[in-house]
Formats: structure tokens, C-alpha cells, sequence
């Protein structure tokens, strides 16, 4: 028998799944806590993450900052820096921001519902009713790419996932499905059956309860289901580093706005169309930038480094410049660059490809 998203009667399907949830979810310390704080502060860092990759920077900021007016408080540079690895550091700025929301314009209380939620900054859909449902019972369902999958199989929902007006016909179905009496423990089973029984790749259909309910199963559509259509490929960029160095000291300077890695500390920096920078014109660059270099002590430049980013590829070259006197102040104020000794890199927020780079030259 198999079923649609128009059947009028579905508590087998919540039944099935908060039979099934007991006996199979992981323990993870943001399921033994009803404090909308520590469940906004995992949701955030599990958003684009895995649980495994998520867990440790959890455990990092819940013990670093155990409430929102520590968060707060925190220097941004700071938070960055703890956030260093994870990826998506909007993520991080928004996380931050909305600490400093809800300590000054809700008195360091978290709002008590999905619709004041959706006020915060960095708060969409998924996570107003992840924190409304955990927190508060709320019966507002969650919709993520775990439960996109098992409704879109289980029910046989063919819309695109990737089209945002898709959303609201899975969002209709889940509201229907999530039961009144067990708002948090539903979200909880129908997320983690998406992760560890109904697998993009390889789901566990044997042995899975909705086996017999399963439109995608019955029908043999399992790995055509859920539709995606695949994103534009990604462009790449050529980075070029000019790492200027005087004594013991590495000039670098912090990433501004509107672009990847805002926030973040990296060097000098020319970008081109072509994977190549000729060291003619990495010295006139540095020239340009008001540098001179110390000609009896050139370095080869490292190996193109390259990190993959959501909608962009990055291929970096950093090219060691050794500087026969410390940069002018103009030059600093101009250029935003600073002189920094080994502690204070180590300090500072990066990207991993500049995190990996600094770990493997001696400063």
C-alpha cells in the first residue's frame, strides 16, 4: 500500500518514528537541555556541518561562553578565532550579533516563540522551529535537508528541493505529520531518521520501519528521490599572497566586508584571472604597496594551496617577502596591514588555507 502527500490520516508515520527514535538516536549533549541559549548555539554551528565536525566547537563555546551575556560580551575577533575551521563565518558574525540582540533588546532571555524568534538575526525557518519546538514545545515542524529527504520519499514528493517554493508544500506536509503532545521528541526522531537510517547515499531500507508505507521504496525511486537540481558550478578564484616579512615580525591585515572570510585575518593579497603571478610583478606589487625587498634573500613561492568554498573554488600562492625595512605608517594606514609577532598570529582568526599555510613556515 502506498501513500501520498493528500492521505487525511498519518499517525502511523509519527508513531513509527517515536517508536523508532528511543532505540536509535545519538547521545549528544544539546538533546539533555530545554535552555533555548544552548539549543540556538548548536543549531547554529550544525547548520552546513556535520554532527562528528560540530560536536567539539559545541562542547568549545558552550564552555567558553556558558550563557548569551558572555557571548555578547566577547570580542568578535575573539569568537572568529573559536569559530576558526568550521567555515561559513557568517554564521559566526550573525551568531554574534544576535547575542548582543537578545541581551539588549530581550534582557539576555531568548524570545518564547517561533514567530518572535524569526526576529533575531541569522534565525530562519528551521531554526525558530527547532528552538520553539526543543525549548518550548512549540508545534511547529522543522524542515531541513535530513527531512526533506524522508518526506519526499516516504510520501513521494517529486517538487525540487532546490526551488524555495517547494518549501511550502513540504512544510505543509510536516506541519500535518508533527503530533501535539510530542512537538520536540517528534522534530528530534524525523531529523535523526534522516541522518542515520534514511541516508542520501545509502539508506538502511531493510530494516527501516516505513518500509512497507515507503512510496519511494515500493516504487524502486529511492535514490531518484528527493529532486535536486544541481547548483551552478563553482568559479575560481586566484589568490596570491604576498607575505611580507620583516625580522620576526608577518605583516597581515583583517578581510573587510562583502566578500569570503570578512572578519578574518589574512597578507597582502593580489588576485588575478590566471593561476600564474610572475615575479616581476610581485615585485612591483610590493613596491607599489611602498616595500622594499631584501634582494640577497628570495624564497620560492609554496605550491598553489586550494580551498573549496559553497559557490567558489579558491587557488592560493603564497610568495615569502623578505623587507629590507618595517613598513612606513602610511603604508600601514593605507594598506591595513600590521606587523605581528608568532603569539599574536596564533591568536588571530583565518581561514584554514591561511591557518595551514602559517603551521607549516617558521616564524
Amino acid at each position: 500500500m502506498s501513500f501520498s502527500s493528500t492521505d487525511s490520516s498519518r499517525s502511523w508515520f509519527s508513531t513509527a518514528l517515536l517508536n523508532w527514535y528511543p532505540r536509535h538516536r545519538r547521545d549528544l549533549p544539546w538533546r539533555h537541555t530545554r535552555d533555548s541559549y544552548a539549543i540556538w548555539l548548536s543549531e547554529v554551528i550544525l547548520q552546513q556541518t556535520r554532527v562528528k565536525q560540530g560536536l567539539p566547537y559545541y562542547l568549545d563555546f558552550i564552555t567558553t561562553y556558558p550563557t548569551v551575556q558572555n557571548l555578547a560580551a566577547a570580542p568578535q575577533d575573539e569568537v572568529l578565532r573559536h569559530w576558526q575551521g568550521l567555515g561559513y563565518y557568517s554564521r559566526a558574525r550573525n551568531m554574534h550579533h544576535t547575542a548582543q540582540q537578545v541581551v539588549q533588546d530581550y534582557g539576555g532571555q531568548f524570545p518564547g516563540s517561533y514567530t518572535e524568534l524569526l526576529q533575531l538575526r541569522g534565525v530562519g525557518q528551521y531554526t525558530a522551529a527547532a528552538i520553539a519546538s526543543f525549548a518550548y514545545d512549540e508545534q511547529v515542524a522543522v524542515l531541513d535537508g535530513n527531512v526533506f529527504r524522508v518526506l519526499a520519499r516516504v510520501f513521494g514528493l517529486s517538487q525540487d528541493i532546490a526551488v524555495p517554493a517547494s518549501r511550502k508544500v513540504f512544510q505543509q506536509l510536516a506541519d500535518t505529520l508533527i503530533p501535539a503532545e510530542q512537538p520536540a521528541e517528534f522534530n528530534q526522531a524525523i531529523m535523526e531518521f534522516g541522518a542515520i537510517q534514511c541516508t542520501p547515499q545509502k539508506p538502511d531500507c531493510l530494516f527501516c520501519p516505513l518500509q512497507q508505507q515507503c512510496f519511494a521504496f515500493q516504487r524502486g525511486l529511492v535514490q531518484e528521490l528527493p529532486v535536486k537540481s544541481k547548483a551552478k558550478a563553482a568559479r575560481t578564484r586566484y589568490f596570491h599572497y604576498l607575505v611580507l616579512r620583516y625580522a620576526d615580525t608577518v605583516y597581515m591585515r583583517k578581510r573587510g566586508p562583502k566578500d569570503i572570510w570578512e572578519g578574518l585575518y589574512d597578507f597582502a593579497l593580489q588576485e588575478t584571472d590566471v593561476a600564474d603571478l610572475p615575479a616581476v610583478a610581485v615585485v612591483e606589487a610590493v613596491e607599489n604597496m611602498g616595500g622594499r625587498m631584501l634582494t640577497n634573500r628570495v624564497e620560492e613561492p609554496v605550491a598553489a594551496l586550494r580551498h573549496v568554498l559553497s559557490h567558489q573554488k579558491v587557488e592560493a600562492k603564497f610568495h615569502p617577502i623578505w623587507l629590507e625595512a618595517p613598513l612606513a605608517a602610511e603604508v600601514l594606514e593605507r594598506t591595513g596591514l600590521a606587523p605581528y609577532r608568532a603569539a599574536a598570529i596564533e591568536e588571530l582568526p583565518k581561514s584554514i588555507l591561511v591557518t595551514n599555510y602559517i603551521s607549516n613556515i617558521s616564524i
